[in-house]
């Protein structure tokens, strides 16, 4: 599959939320938001099914689209580009990056203890 684009994120992310729509619904659902109209959206659409994230069928002579590409695969693929790219594939200088630059709350500290402690009992 290629990459999914910021723009045609937003289409992914409406149907992962919302669950299959036609391309009117669409339009209204993501287009206000991002001041897109309905050639600008249906083109995304385009894009998504030429990419293979996105799968269409007809029901009632309207195409519905539905997520061929799940969010957590998406969520997968751009973290680990992200890492690749900015911190050579390793986690942990990624975590330096952000305690250096944006303060880490107290509750984030906490979770980010308690994620390496069950990693660590993972290990074991």
């Amino acid at each position: 599959m290629s990459k999914i684009s910021g723009a045609e994120s937003h289409i992914m992310e409406a149907l992962w939320t919302q669950g299959p729509m036609t391309a009117e619904e669409i339009v209204q659902t993501v287009g206000p938001a991002q001041a897109w109209g309905e050639a600008t959206v249906k083109t995304l659409i385009n894009r998504l099914l030429k990419k293979q994230a996105l799968a269409s069928e007809r029901t009632g002579g309207r195409a519905l689209y539905r997520p061929i590409v799940s969010r957590e695969d998406y969520v997968t693929g751009e973290s680990q580009g992200l890492l690749d790219r900015l911190f050579g594939g390793q986690i942990a200088p990624l975590v330096a990056h952000y305690a250096r630059h944006r303060a880490l709350s107290p509750e984030e500290v906490t979770r980010l203890k308690t994620l390496i402690a069950e990693l660590e009992t993972d290990d074991e």
